[in-house]
């Protein structure tokens, strides 16, 4: 005889009469503790940008008024030669940034893989730029980059006369010098992401590749950075948050200057909003710079999330 003291189960894990268990007060506690971050998320975030969006629609000036204007403040914006050099900016800015952020935190991180003496130091060493302020680092280069006493003075002072490195007074290339005070500092942490995913690699790949006589260069290449997809996935997020909302770094090295050649669209939303006292316009610009992180959370939320069902 078959034992009936037991409901039978069906392959699904379903009970005897086909219903799942309720999961609606599992971990009860946990839920009702974030409710007030929920509501935060919500109310300020949501709630915030939404507000946002509504009053770019508006000729808000010096307070914000439901007075719709259509797609005018749009039309001024992307009329405008100060954001367009903005836009310039940022993305000559964003792609050096991006691919030189990636190639020289890869790089260290390998290097400091290879299990080298004095490793901690040399860690702390590299990341300790990324402790720092933005405001301080961009002081820090404009120090340096200042040609009265920064390398400019340096390099004259040893004989080269006619060496000219003035790249801050320069409106072609301010944006570059601008680039290297945040790959001074970013770099350091996409080193410690990197090598993080570096000792994620089992031991005994890299055993098999020496084994099959594998160059090192081509381990990395189509056996190691295939294998790091979402290291280089969320360091590539975290990069791209930071360099949509670069501010600082202008602020303390240039000003926006010379001019407004080294103009950012952080910047521009600042100056019409505080400054210029034109709300509108300033919400015109935030929508655009909400549009870009859009453009960059959406395919990430595909790759991590919606190829895993």
């Amino acid at each position: 005889m078959s034992d009936t003291s037991t409901p039978r189960r069906s392959p699904q894990g379903k009970g005897e009469h086909g219903r799942r268990p309720n999961t609606l007060f599992k971990n009860l506690n946990a839920k009702i503790a974030s409710i007030p971050m929920i509501l935060t998320a919500l109310c300020v975030f949501v709630g915030g940008t939404a507000w946002t969006v509504v009053y770019s629609f508006t000729d808000s000036k010096l307070l914000p008024r439901l007075r719709f204007v259509g797609l005018e403040q749009y039309e001024r914006l992307w009329s405008s030669q100060r954001w367009l050099v903005s836009i310039e900016n940022l993305a000559i800015y964003g792609v050096l940034s991006l691919v030189f952020s990636l190639l020289i935190g890869f790089v260290l991180a390998a290097l400091l893989d290879q299990k080298i003496r004095f490793e901690d130091t040399f860690r702390t060493i590299y990341l300790y730029p990324f402790a720092l302020s933005f405001i301080v680092t961009g002081l820090v280069w404009q120090w340096i980059l200042n040609p009265d006493f920064g390398v400019q003075h340096v390099v004259r002072s040893l004989g080269w006369e006619s060496f000219v490195f003035d790249p801050l007074y320069t409106k072609e290339i301010v944006i570059y010098g601008i680039l290297f005070a945040g790959l001074w500092q970013g770099t350091g942490l996409v080193m410690c992401l990197m090598l993080a995913g570096l000792r994620g690699i089992d031991e005994d790949i890299w055993k098999a590749a020496r084994v099959d006589g594998i160059p090192m260069w081509k381990t990395y290449l189509f056996i190691v950075i295939p294998m790091m997809r979402p290291v280089f996935i969320t360091t590539l997020v975290i990069i791209t948050s930071g360099i949509v909302k670069l501010y600082d770094l202008v602020v303390a090295q240039t000003g926006g200057g010379p001019g407004n050649a080294s103009e950012v669209p952080a910047k521009y939303v600042y100056e019409f909003m505080f400054r210029a006292q034109n709300l509108g316009q300033g919400f015109a610009a935030s929508t655009m710079m909400l549009l870009t992180v859009a453009i960059i959370l959406v395919p990430w939320a595909y790759l991590e999330f919606g190829r895993r069902r």
